[in-house]
C-alpha cells in the first residue's frame, strides 16, 4: 500500500507531465477539493484524479472555513493587507473576506496558516496555470471524492428546435484522463462525423450556478404580495418586504374570506391564499441561478418532508455528448450539522446522514422543480455548470462578484 506521500509524488509527476492539457484552463471544468483532516488538496476532472498536493490550512484560532467556494480573483504577485504585507504568490481568492489558495515557503503537514490554504511553491505555480475564475474549490473536514450521480431530477441541456445546432453546444472535450496524444487522430475522427448543415460556430456559453435551498421570509412575502394583488387586494409593488400596505391587503383578504382580520401571516393564511388563487401547494424551497458572478433569476420549488434536513450537496455538470446532447453530473456530500437555532427557524426535526452512500439521491428525490423552470435551465446549461443543495440559503459570503458561497463550518470569532 502506497503511503500518502508516495501517492502525492506520483500524481504530482503525472500532473507535471500533463502541462499541455492542463493549460486548457477554463475549457476543462475541474474542481479542487481540500481536506483539512488529511491536509491535502486533490484536483478532479469528474471522478478522475488529475493532481494532488499537501497543504497547510488554518491553525487553532485561525481555522479555515469549510464549504463550497469558487475562485473569485487571481494574482501572480500579491501581498496580504491583513498580516503585515506578507507575500502570497500565486494567490487565488476564495472569499472577499480574505480566504485564498497561495504559495508558501512553509507548508508543514499540520495546520499552520492564518486561515488560507498554503501550497508548496512549485505546485501553486502549476495549479495557477490550470485554473480560471469561477472554478470550484471545496474545503471539507474529511476527504470527499466526486462520484457520478444519475437522477431524474438533475437537469440536462434543452435545445430550442427553432435554433440551429451551435458548434459550442456540441462540445467534443475529452476528459483529462482521455486527452488524445498529438497526432493520434482521435479528434480528427470525432470531427468527421456528419455535422448538421445549419451548424454555425459560436462562443461557448458561460456555465451557470444553481442553488436550491429553503425559502426565506423575503421570498414568502414576495409571493404573498403577488397573490394579494392578483386577488384584488392592493399590496403595492411586490418587493418581499412587509409594510403597512401589505398588512392592510392581508386584512382585506382575511375579511373577504371570513377570517379574523388580524394581519398575521401563518401557514394557514398562506395556504388559503394559494388555494384562492388556484396555485396549489405553497412552495417551501427556492431555486436561484447565477451566471458570470451575477444573479440571473429565481423560482420557487417544493421540498418534500421539510422536517428532514436536506444536507449540503455539490454537483458539477460536464462531458456533454454532441450526439445525445446530454452530460454527466459528478457530486459530493459535505457534512453540515445545523445549529439548534437554525433547526428551529427552518422547522427541521430530523438530521441528515452525510455519510450515507445515497445521501445526494435522497435530497434530489425530495425536490420538485416546475417544468418551465427546468426548460429554462436546460437552455442555459453549459459545460462546468454546477448545482448546490443546502438548508442554509444565502450566506454572508455570497454577494456582488461571487458565485453561491456555502459555508458549512465557519471559524469561531
Amino acid at each position: 500500500m502506497f503511503s500518502r506521500l508516495a501517492f502525492g509524488i506520483s500524481l504530482y509527476a503525472v500532473f507535471l507531465s500533463s502541462g499541455t492539457a492542463l493549460a486548457a484552463g477554463p475549457q476543462v471544468p475541474l474542481q479542487v477539493i481540500v481536506s483539512k483532516d488529511q491536509q491535502s488538496l486533490v484536483v478532479y476532472d469528474g471522478d478522475t484524479v488529475v493532481a494532488t498536493s499537501k497543504v497547510s490550512t488554518g491553525k487553532a484560532g485561525y481555522s479555515t472555513p469549510t464549504g463550497i467556494f469558487s475562485i473569485l480573483e487571481k494574482r501572480r504577485h500579491h501581498r496580504s493587507n491583513i498580516y503585515s504585507n506578507a507575500p502570497m504568490p500565486f494567490m487565488q481568492r476564495l472569499t472577499w473576506s480574505g480566504i485564498a489558495l497561495h504559495a508558501s515557503n512553509h507548508v508543514p503537514d499540520y495546520p499552520a496558516s492564518h486561515g488560507c490554504v498554503r501550497l508548496p511553491n512549485d505546485f501553486a505555480a502549476e495549479l495557477y496555470k490550470m485554473t480560471g475564475r469561477g472554478l470550484h474549490v471545496l474545503i471539507s473536514d474529511r476527504q470527499v471524492t466526486p462520484v457520478e450521480i444519475r437522477d431524474a431530477m438533475l437537469f440536462q441541456p434543452v435545445r430550442d428546435a427553432a435554433d440551429p445546432l451551435l458548434l459550442s453546444d456540441a462540445q467534443l472535450r475529452p476528459s483529462m484522463a482521455q486527452h488524445p496524444a498529438p497526432g493520434s487522430g482521435a479528434v480528427e475522427v470525432a470531427m468527421t462525423d456528419p455535422a448538421p448543415t445549419a451548424a454555425i460556430e459560436a462562443e461557448p456559453k458561460p456555465p451557470i450556478r444553481i442553488l436550491i435551498t429553503r425559502r426565506g421570509e423575503r421570498e414568502t412575502f414576495l409571493d404573498i404580495q403577488m397573490l394579494l394583488n392578483q386577488l384584488g387586494h392592493d399590496a403595492g409593488m411586490p418587493d418581499g418586504y412587509a409594510g403597512s400596505q401589505t398588512y392592510a391587503a392581508i386584512k382585506s383578504f382575511q375579511t373577504s374570506e371570513g377570517l379574523t382580520p388580524d394581519g398575521v401571516v401563518t401557514p394557514a393564511l398562506i395556504e388559503a391564499l394559494y388555494r384562492k388563487a388556484g396555485k396549489g401547494t405553497p412552495p417551501n424551497g427556492q431555486l436561484m441561478v447565477r451566471q458570470s458572478f451575477a444573479p440571473l433569476f429565481e423560482a420557487p420549488v417544493v421540498i418534500a418532508r421539510p422536517e428532514v434536513a436536506l444536507g449540503t450537496h455539490f454537483l458539477q455538470f460536464q462531458n456533454i455528448d454532441a450526439k445525445t446532447n446530454t452530460g454527466e453530473w459528478f457530486g459530493v456530500t459535505l457534512e453540515n450539522a445545523l445549529s439548534k437555532p437554525a433547526k428551529k427557524r427552518l422547522g427541521v426535526t430530523v438530521e441528515e446522514d452525510a455519510l450515507a452512500f445515497n445521501a445526494t439521491h435522497r435530497a434530489l428525490d425530495r425536490i420538485t422543480v416546475p417544468q418551465e423552470v427546468r426548460e429554462r435551465i436546460g437552455k442555459l446549461l453549459a459545460e462546468g455548470s454546477s448545482l448546490t443543495i443546502s438548508d442554509m440559503g444565502l450566506g454572508q459570503e455570497t454577494g456582488d462578484g461571487t458565485d453561491f458561497v456555502t459555508i458549512t463550518h465557519a471559524p469561531k470569532s
